[in-house]
């Protein structure tokens, strides 16, 4: 079975998908075709592969910290422009209707 590993140059995702005939391969989470076909190991293991895997897992998740870091500071500023600017709490819990 024609099986690929993929990773998506647009989102970073990686992905496995199956291809068959003229079917051009899209990223499952953005969409994308601008795509990188990688090499499949068949479950090949080693020191060497369990390193550059796990070195791999590290990367991506201070990849996704630094992430969720800049996300959080947007949403930061966001909200204190509105309490400046317009003096909305958004983060403010609404109080219930009697």
């Amino acid at each position: 079975m024609p099986l690929h590993e993929f990773e998506c140059r647009a989102c970073g995702s990686c992905f496995e998908l199956l291809v068959r005939g003229a079917a051009v391969p899209a990223c499952p989470s953005c969409e994308s075709h601008d795509l990188d076909r990688l090499i499949s190991g068949f479950a090949v293991s080693s020191e060497g592969t369990r390193d550059a895997s796990l070195q791999k897992a590290r990367s991506r998740s201070l990849q996704n910290k630094n992430r969720r870091d800049k996300q959080r500071a947007e949403v930061e500023d966001t909200l204190e422009h509105l309490r400046d600017d317009y003096g909305i709490d958004a983060a403010a819990k609404p109080k219930p209707s009697p």
